[in-house]
């Protein structure tokens, strides 16, 4: 298996009074938000150009499927 680099500088010192697991707290939060583990995931195996143009094609339907369903709900309100 080939090794993937991720490439984002990710550093969290620990503050003041601060425990060390709050510390693998705010360090999990923050690679949450930056998305680095679902990227490693996503680039962990490959993927033919046609799977990820159905995946997108997906969840275009899917966003506009839930914009339809929350203006509805707007309606109703």
């Amino acid at each position: 298996m080939g090794s993937i680099e991720i490439r984002k500088k990710m550093e969290v010192k620990l503050r003041k009074n601060e425990s060390s697991e709050n510390l693998i707290k705010r360090f999990i939060r923050k690679l949450k938000k930056a998305k680095i583990v679902d990227e490693y995931r996503e680039k962990q195996y490959y993927k033919k150009p046609s799977e990820l143009k159905r995946e997108k094609h997906f969840q275009r339907l899917a966003r506009i499927e839930k914009q339809k369903r929350k203006e509805a709900q707007e309606r109703e309100d």
